[in-house]
């Protein structure tokens, strides 16, 4: 039998690249028209919600704690939590890096011996 083998590597590189980018094309057009016919996604409707209102801004140092934590629950709500579902508001102190470093060192040090 005689098989004709091509021995070009450039060709043979060409075509194995053309061969990837038309399956990847391919593989674009399926994605969308799976956004097209999925029943799952949301029609565009009238949106009927009000716009969120702008946050004021915290440029002033001294604001009140009451004020920073109802601002703080109000851009929790917007994400859809209740206020019954905050646990807590407190602030991240820089030292938890600096722990987390140490311990990090630490385990590395006795994972050594």
């Amino acid at each position: 039998m005689d098989q004709s083998t091509m021995t070009n590597p450039l060709m043979i590189s060409f075509i194995t690249m053309t061969v990837v980018f038309a399956v990847l094309y391919a593989l674009v057009w399926v994605i969308k028209f799976i956004q097209i016919i999925d029943p799952t996604q949301k029609k565009n409707v009238a949106k009927t919600e009000a716009a969120p209102a702008a946050a004021p801004e915290l440029a002033d140092s001294d604001q009140n704690e009451t004020e920073v934590v109802v601002l703080i629950a109000a851009a929790i709500a917007a994400y859809g939590f209740s206020a019954s579902q905050i646990v807590a508001i407190r602030p991240i102190g820089g030292e938890a890096w600096s722990q987390a470093a140490r311990l990090d060192a630490v385990n590395a040090r006795t994972q050594l011996f």
